[in-house]
């Protein structure tokens, strides 16, 4: 056989997968899009290890580590996934950037020469505001 048929077969499966990870929005088909990649790294580390007929089988046990790594990674994913699901109610991705805190304190004036604005009220509502988002969080 080959190697350029398996060789190929992984570049389009890793590709596909790729695609995936940059054009989905809903984070469970993210995962899955993840999967697919490293199920191509897969099919190339067994398709190079049968090719170059290594007699350790080098790349079937790296593949075993990476079927061990994979199972993990969707395990813990999963777990995030279903706890952003339970907390926001969606599992949009896009949705997810609201989740970074960001202090107000910390930015820059617009260089406008208003700096006489109320910066008081914003700064007394802050910690307000983190409470409110701890106690959703617990």
């Amino acid at each position: 056989m080959h190697l350029a048929y398996p060789a190929v077969l992984a570049v389009l499966l890793f590709c596909t997968g790729l695609y995936g990870v940059l054009a989905r929005r809903n984070a469970i088909l993210v995962l899955m899009s993840v999967e697919l990649m490293l199920n191509a790294v897969n099919l190339n580390l067994v398709a190079f290890d049968v090719w170059l007929r290594d007699a350790l089988h080098g790349g079937q046990a790296l593949t075993l580590f990476t079927i061990a790594i994979a199972a993990a990674e969707i395990g813990i994913g999963l777990a995030i996934v279903l706890a952003v699901y339970r907390n926001r109610g969606s599992s949009d991705i896009d949705r997810l950037r609201d989740t970074a805190e960001t202090d107000d304190a910390e930015t820059l004036p617009d260089g406008d020469g208003d700096d006489a604005r109320d910066t008081t009220a914003d700064q007394a509502t802050a910690p307000a505001g983190k409470a409110k988002k701890a106690e959703a969080t617990a």
